[in-house]
C-alpha cells in the first residue's frame, strides 16, 4: 500500500492498520540474517509489530540522561584504573584481570600511547527496570541493534509519535559521533563489517544507506574488501575508490586472527593514517568491570574519579557482581560481598548447594569470548537444575585461563503491559511481560547524547531478555505528562 511508502506523515488511527503498515515497512529480512525464525507467513518482523512506541515518561528519560553522562565518566575512570595498574599506581591484579586470557598483540594494541586517552564513542546499557530501579545487566561499546533500532524510530515516526531522541536521531547521534572523530566536516567513513558479525551486516548496511541520505559519504564493507597502501585505508565506493578518514570497528577483538587483511588494517590505524572507533581496548569491553566497581579495595578510587553522587548512582545500577577466580582463598578470608541468607562463602563450589530459589545469579564470560555477546553463553541459576548449576560453576572456573566469566546477581524485572497486532488470529492482542531497555548513547565533543532506545517486552517466564520471535519490540517514545 502507498500509504506507508508515499507520505511525509501516516495519518492511520486505527491500531491493527497501523501494526500492519510498520510491518510492511520492515526492511527485507528484519535487518538481521540470524533471525529467519518461524515467522507467520504474513507477517515481515520476526517479532510482535506494536501499533505505537514503548512510552517512556519524562522522569525516566532524565534518569536515561544522567545515566548516559555516570557510564561515559565510569569508562574513563576505567581506562585510568587500567593505566595506572600497569604502571603499578592501582593494584597490579587489576590489569591482570582485564588482560586475562587475552593475546600479546591485543593487550599490546590496548596499551598503546597515541590511543591512552581514547575511549568507547558508543555505550549502549541493557537496563532491567525492577521495583527497586534501573540495573544495568551489562555493558556494550561495540553494540549491535544500531541500525535496527535507527529503523524502528524511522518508522513509528512516520506517524507523528515523539520518538526518545527523534525519528532520526539515531542516524544524526551517529553521524555526530563519526564527525567528531574525524575532526574534519566531510569525512568519509568506512564501516567494516567482520565476518563473525555478519548477522548484523544487514542492518550496518541500512545504517550505512540512512547516513549517505543525511550527507556523511559512508561505505559498509569486508575486511577483505578493504584496500591498503601506505597512505592509508581505501574503499571503492558508489563514486569511485575513496580514502577512509575514519573506520568504525564492528568486529570483536577475539576475532582478529581470523579477518583477512587484519594486520593492515591494523598497520594503517598504528601509523595514524585513519582513525578508528571504537578503540583497540579489549579491557574497556569486559563484563567484570561491574566487578571491579564493586570491590571494596578500589572503592577509595571510585570516589575519587567518580564522586559520591556517581558512585552512589552506580551502586544501584550495576548489579553485585564478581569474577569467577579458581584460585583458592586462605581459610579465613570470604569473598567479598557474597553472602546469601547471612551465609558467607570462601569457595565458589560452596555456591552449588544452594536450594533453586536461593541460586538467584547468573553466570557469564566477561568478554573475550565468541560467546560473550547476545544471549549466548548466559546461565541462571535458578532456572536450571542443582547438578547442571554445579556444573556451570565448574566449568566457568575451568575455562578462567582462557575465558574468564563473572557471577552477578539476578533482578527480577516489572511487568509491563503492551499491545500488538496477532497475524494468526486477525486480532490485537496484549502482552504483559517484562522488558529490557537498551538506550544508545554516541559521544560528540566529549558529551553523550541519548539518539534513541530500543524496548523488548518479553514472555514474563523468559528469564533472561533479547530479541525472540515472541516478543515486541519498539523504538522508546515520549509519554505526555499530561
Amino acid at each position: 500500500m502507498g500509504i506507508c511508502a508515499e507520505e511525509e506523515t501516516i495519518q492511520v488511527t486505527d491500531a491493527k492498520e497501523r501494526s500492519l503498515c510498520i510491518d510492511r515497512m520492515t526492511p527485507g529480512g528484519g535487518l538481521y540474517t540470524d533471525v529467519q525464525r518461524t515467522v507467520h507467513p504474513k507477517s515481515n518482523s520476526p517479532w510482535r509489530v506494536s501499533p505505537e512506541p514503548f512510552w517512556m515518561p519524562p522522569r525516566v528519560i532524565e534518569h536515561l540522561e544522567r545515566l548516559g553522562t555516570h557510564l561515559y565518566e565510569f569508562y574513563k575512570a576505567c581506562n585510568l584504573l587500567y593505566s595506572q595498574s600497569v604502571r603499578k599506581i592501582q593494584p597490579e591484579w587489576v590489569a591482570a584481570y582485564l588482560d586475562q586470557g587475552k593475546p600479546e598483540t591485543v593487550i599490546g594494541y590496548g596499551r598503546m600511547n597515541r590511543f591512552k586517552q581514547h575511549l568507547p564513542l558508543v555505550i549502549r546499557p541493557d537496563l532491567i527496570p525492577t521495583p527497586a530501579g534501573t540495573i544495568a545487566s551489562e555493558l556494550d561499546s561495540v553494540p549491535g541493534g544500531i541500525g535496527f533500532t535507527a529503523s524502528l524510530a524511522e518508522r513509528y515516526g512516520r506517524f507523528g509519535f515523539e520518538i526518545v531522541g527523534g525519528a532520526d536521531g539515531m542516524v544524526n547521534g551517529f553521524m555526530g559521533m563519526v564527525r567528531s572523530v574525524a575532526g574534519i566536516a566531510e569525512p568519509v567513513l568506512g564501516i567494516v563489517v567482520s565476518e563473525e558479525s555478519s548477522g548484523y551486516r544487514p542492518e550496518m548496511t541500512w545504517l550505512g544507506e540512512a547516513l549517505n541520505r543525511a550527507g556523511l559519504e559512508t561505505c559498509v564493507v569486508r575486511p577483505e574488501e578493504v584496500i591498503f597502501s601506505e597512505a592509508g585505508l581505501f574503499v571503492n565506493g558508489a563514486g569511485g575508490r575513496r580514502q577512509i578518514d575514519v573506520l568504525y570497528r564492528f568486529f570483536e577483538l577475539f576475532d582478529l586472527k581470523n579477518i583477512p587483511k587484519m594486520d593492515l588494517i591494523l598497520y594503517a590505524i598504528r601509523k595514524g593514517t585513519v582513525k578508528a572507533t571504537p578503540p583497540l581496548k579489549a579491557h574497556l569491553e569486559e563484563k567484570m568491570l561491574m566487578a571491579l566497581f564493586h570491590h571494596p579495595i578500589l572503592r577509595s578510587f571510585w570516589l575519587r574519579e567518580l564522586g559520591e553522587e556517581g558512585v552512589a548512582f552506580l551502586m544501584q545500577t550495576f548489579p553485585k557482581t564478581w569474577v569467577l577466580d579458581p584460585r583458592p582463598l586462605p581459610p579465613h578470608a570470604v569473598i567479598p560481598g557474597l553472602s546469601v541468607n547471612g551465609r558467607y562463602f570462601g569457595n565458589w563450589q560452596d555456591l552449588g548447594s544452594l536450594g533453586q530459589k536461593q541460586r538467584r545469579f547468573v553466570i557469564k564470560p566477561s568478554g573475550f569470548s565468541d560467546q560473550a555477546w547476545g544471549s549466548r553463553g548466559v546461565a541462571v541459576g535458578h532456572d536450571m537444575s542443582e547438578s547442571d548449576w554445579q556444573t556451570t560453576i565448574e566449568s566457568a572456573l575451568a575455562e578462567y585461563p582462557g575465558s574468564p566469566h563473572i557471577l552477578q546477581e539476578f533482578h527480577t524485572g516489572s511487568r509491563f503491559s503492551v499491545s500488538y497486532y496477532d497475524f494468526q488470529t486477525d486480532r490485537m492482542m496484549r502482552l504483559k511481560g517484562r522488558v529490557r531497555i537498551q538506550p544508545y548513547y554516541f559521544i560528540q565533543d566529549g558529551r553523550p547524547v541519548l539518539s534513541g532506545v530500543q524496548a523488548t517486552v518479553c514472555p514474563p517466564d523468559k528469564k533472561v531478555l533479547h530479541g525472540m520471535v515472541d516478543a515486541v519490540v519498539m523504538p522508546g517514545g515520549v509519554e505526555d505528562p499530561e
